[in-house]
């Protein structure tokens, strides 16, 4: 995957697809002369009327983990003045919420880097509230990302607006042209880390979050991973290797993915290769779960649940289905193992979390737990119990 930002004379210029955004280069007080290094640009999220709900997953992916950019604020002006880890985790994260653009900007000493859209509605179209903001913040000299199916760099009136202003855009799921993409061509037998995806029963149920919790831990363990993006937030995150599945292709989807994790594998030699998962291989309305088990052909599958959710997102005469029925379907569909599954916690409370996560275990006699409201150590049992070798590797290589 191509990950550079393009710049002509020096001067940036309105870019389009998954690029990496570029970094600021920083000369801090007292640095020798000569000597400068790097920091993430910073990101104002918009968010409107959406933080911490199911549409704007983007937002909440990217005020939790953020690698790409730093995340100074977050627009919502129906949580207007709060903290957003505070509303999103009941943890402060010091990322400010205000009611519009205005007062974000005005919060900081100078204006951000970039304006992030964040939220990922059903449609995947720009209001016309909407609109007026992204084209406020090139008017303010700040770059554009979007995620939207609707591709900005595409629109006369933005595009113009971002050429006349010198700032860019990036629309993370425009893919590149068919003619660069790959077909699946086997290479994924030769990759030698162990691959483990992570699927759910629905889309926007928390499978990136599980992914990236894991992630982080497996590395602090000494268990070198690597997570590979599928999805919009992934990549706005800072996933080095990755796709953004939606935006390809189906002939191309097994073959895209397939060369980002052997990419992934013949650049770090990581012990693991983490797949973020997107939809639900029993969901009528994606087939993104069938590629990425295709693609992926992974090893092991963790599953993510929402125990609460009684229809599928957007989807209001779709019920959910039971981990029982997706975990069979996975295991029917291709040559893998569901090792644990991972739970959702929205509308439960902690003792309906405990509750729900015996009676889970007992009846599917699979490791249950929740990424964000248990120890992180009981995702990593769930993974040592699978694999108890890895984590006699890690012990080893601390020694």
């Amino acid at each position: 995957m191509e990950t550079q930002s393009k710049t002509v004379d020096g001067i940036r210029r309105p870019i389009r697809g998954p690029q990496v955004p570029p970094m600021k280069q920083i000369k801090p007080a007292g640095l020798a002369s000569g000597g400068q290094i790097t920091s993430s640009p910073t990101a104002v999220v918009y968010c409107e009327g959406n933080f911490a709900q199911i549409d704007g997953k983007t937002a909440n992916g990217l005020v939790r983990h953020s690698q790409a950019y730093r995340i100074v604020s977050v627009i919502d002006s129906t949580y207007s003045g709060q903290d957003s880890g505070s509303v999103l985790d009941d943890a402060s994260n010091g990322i400010p919420i205000f009611g519009h653009l205005d007062a974000a900007v005005a919060d900081e000493a100078s204006i951000p880097d970039t304006l992030i859209y964040g939220m990922a509605p059903s449609t995947g179209r720009l209001s016309i509230e909407d609109r007026g903001v992204v084209l406020q913040a090139i008017e303010l000299g700040m770059n554009i990302v979007s995620g939207l199916h609707e591709y900005l760099s595409d629109d006369s009136e933005i595009a113009n607006a971002a050429l006349m202003g010198n700032v860019t855009i990036r629309d993370i799921r425009k893919p590149k042209p068919s003619k660069d993409m790959r077909l699946f061509d086997g290479s994924i037998a030769g990759v030698k880390a162990l691959r483990i995806a992570v699927l759910g029963t629905d889309c926007a149920i928390g499978k990136r979050t599980t992914a990236t919790v894991l992630a982080r831990a497996l590395n602090a363990k000494g268990i070198k991973t690597v997570l590979v993006g599928t999805g919009q937030t992934g990549l706005m995150q800072g996933a080095k290797y990755g796709i953004a599945m939606v935006a390809v292709p189906p002939q191309f989807c097994c073959g895209e993915l397939e060369g980002a994790i052997v990419a992934a594998s013949d650049a770090e030699q990581p012990d693991v290769i983490l797949i973020e998962g997107q939809g639900a291989l029993s969901h009528p309305a994606f087939c993104t779960s069938a590629f990425i088990l295709r693609g992926s052909q992974p090893d092991a599958v963790i599953l993510q649940h929402a125990p609460k959710r009684a229809h599928r997102c957007d989807f209001p005469d779709m019920p959910m289905p039971t981990p029982t029925s997706e975990i069979a379907l996975i295991e029917a569909f291709a040559d893998t193992n569901v090792i644990g599954v991972t739970l959702n916690h929205e509308g439960m409370s902690y003792a309906e979390i405990t509750d729900t996560i015996a009676a889970q275990s007992h009846k599917l006699g699979l490791p249950v737990t929740d990424a964000l409201a248990r120890p992180v150590s009981h995702l990593l049992s769930m993974v040592a119990a699978a694999y108890p070798g890895l984590m006699q590797r890690s012990i080893v290589a601390a020694i």
